[in-house]
């Protein structure tokens, strides 16, 4: 059985891991006959919303404990991640990646990643391994893969042009396929970029995570 690594942001997609998404991945990749460990910065959030009013709430909360709320407790540190154990690497997105994984929601191209999140990411690039990154997540690959690394989020053209600026090469995708860069066996869709529902989102996510496990054999 392949065994992936899920990596969540927190929960809730204004500041943490965009729920539907992670959701959806962690449903493709067992539909697939596959399974999963989640894995988690221990690490307080940049900052916690409010997301029946949409505003900043005036309180702190940990990404690792956060993140346990979709993986029904079942998430472990992201330091005990260990690329070796894994055949495969997915991040379902949502703000918190640009905000707890990176700070590109605040600095943009001038972004800074995590260096866990960096650690493992260049972890799975050196063993050859398959990832599958979804939504805002793709913003991480310039810095994991390095240059020309092709990557969608979509068509928003802002982020498209601020990976360019970071050493991307950013395809425009609709919300219902995938981009597959073959060389540094890495696979992104817009995901809730684009989606405006679960179907939507859902067709993406799993031709992503049927794509990753298919590069995984």
């Amino acid at each position: 059985m392949k065994k992936v690594a899920v990596l969540l942001s927190g929960s809730g997609v204004f500041d943490g891991a965009e729920v539907n998404e992670a959701v959806l991945t962690l449903l493709h990749i067992t539909k697939q006959g596959a399974s999963y460990q989640c894995f988690a910065p221990d690490i307080e959030q940049m900052h916690v919303v409010d997301h029946l009013r949409g505003e900043a709430a005036g309180e702190s909360r940990n990404v690792l404990v956060e993140a346990a709320r979709i993986a029904r407790g079942e998430v472990k540190p992201l330091s005990e991640l260990n690329a070796a154990d894994f055949d495969a690497l997915i991040l379902p997105g949502g703000f918190g990646v640009a905000k707890n994984f990176c700070d590109f929601a605040v600095n943009g191209a001038d972004m800074q990643v995590n260096e866990q999140v960096l650690a493992v990411g260049k972890a799975f690039v050196a063993a050859r391994k398959p990832a599958g990154y979804m939504c805002i997540a793709p913003v991480l690959l310039p810095h994991i893969y390095g240059q020309g690394v092709r990557v969608t989020i979509g068509n928003d053209s802002e982020v498209a042009g601020a990976i360019e600026k970071m050493g991307g090469k950013h395809v425009d995708c609709p919300v219902h396929d995938i981009v597959v860069d073959d060389n540094h066996r890495l696979v992104t869709t817009p995901a809730y970029m684009l989606a405006e529902n679960l179907v939507d989102a859902e067709k993406g996510i799993s031709k992503l995570v049927e794509k990753v496990l298919y590069m995984a054999a």
